[in-house]
């Protein structure tokens, strides 16, 4: 009767873990592959009913794209994004290695924190840019960023999110005539004016009266 119960118990505990580890490895995998999505999820703020929609390519490593975020940015932001008259789209458009391994971190910190790290990455970009190894550099904004060691390890290992940054460069290409960085696109139309706040308001105000 001992013999049999004990066969029994093992038959059990095999079977408890072979459950065990089917669900923990499906369990692994959906949580890779949902942060995956998460990461190459369009990233946008501002109301969905919003007149008007700007997206913008850009390149996190493009001095261009600096000056827009530091000076012009924050000012359409405050003017038409907080006030729902525009949404705005970003663009992930890397120009080099250090671009896109500092998107892939950007994109890591989650929703609600990405473009609070856009306008880190942005205000610091000769900081960490202009230093003997950008991507340690790179490493400690994370890091003040409040990523873990672990999360940034996972995050810059994850070769599907860097994958799909340089996919979504090739289909802005093909799709979009992006000659330089930042490139913005107004309700659908390559914006060819100036990148100075007064001239991109004087666009918004026109399309809105």
């Amino acid at each position: 009767m001992l013999k049999k119960n004990m066969r029994k118990f093992k038959i059990f505990t095999k079977l408890l873990f072979l459950f065990s580890f089917v669900y923990f490895s499906f369990t692994f995998v959906d949580a890779r592959i949902v942060d995956t999505i998460e990461a190459l999820k369009e990233k946008k703020i501002g109301v969905e009913s919003a007149n008007i929609e700007i997206i913008e390519f850009a390149s996190l490593t493009c001095g261009h794209c600096a000056k827009f975020h530091n000076e012009v940015f924050p000012k359409i932001k405050e003017e038409f994004i907080d006030t729902g008259k525009v949404s705005f789209i970003y663009k992930d458009f890397p120009l080099d290695k250090f671009a896109l391994k500092a998107s892939v971190i950007a994109r890591c910190s989650g929703e609600k924190k990405f473009f609070s790290f856009l306008k880190v990455l942005y205000n610091k970009q000769k900081d960490w840019t202009r230093t003997d190894d950008p991507f340690r550099s790179l490493l400690k904004i994370a890091k003040l960023g409040g990523l873990k060691n672990d999360e940034i390890k996972v995050c810059v290992g994850n070769k599907s999110i860097e994958d799909g940054i340089l996919k979504q460069r090739l289909n802005a290409s093909k799709k979009f005539d992006i000659k330089a960085t930042p490139t913005l696109y107004i309700n659908g139309e390559k914006y060819e004016g100036d990148l100075t706040f007064e001239a991109i308001k004087l666009k918004i105000n026109t399309i809105l009266n």
